[in-house]
């Protein structure tokens, strides 16, 4: 495998319900950690809310997926998480508030992070 291919991003960029995006990105992410040597992961804009504790998503009448993020790091060994700090204030939650504690960077930080991925994933 050539390092183009071994150096992926996964965004996730849109609400956690309401449309499938989300639950697709998490689900790329189990797939693509069993075969990329870089993972990525990031959540930015609306994505930030995939982390939010206590989502109800009965209304949507889809399961709460959000408590599969909790698995990536220990049982996935995704250690590059992070999420966009002006993202979650915006959205007025803090780290406190997320299932998981993934790292937060600020947008100049996101920039460089992005600069350096060879492939992406936008969910």
């Amino acid at each position: 495998m050539n390092e183009a291919a071994q150096k992926l991003m996964i965004v996730f960029r849109t609400a956690p319900y309401g449309t499938i995006y989300s639950y697709e990105g998490l689900e790329n992410v189990v797939m693509m950690a069993a075969y990329e040597q870089d993972l990525t992961v990031l959540f930015i804009d609306d994505g930030v809310l995939s982390l939010k504790k206590g989502m109800d998503s009965s209304a949507f009448g889809i399961k709460d997926f959000s408590p599969t993020f909790k698995a990536l790091e220990p049982v996935y060994d995704v250690e590059k998480i992070f999420i966009d700090k002006a993202s979650l204030e915006s959205r007025g939650l803090s780290l406190d508030e997320l299932i998981i504690q993934p790292e937060l960077i600020d947008s100049d930080q996101v920039e460089k992070l992005m600069e350096e991925q060879r492939n992406f994933m936008m969910f």
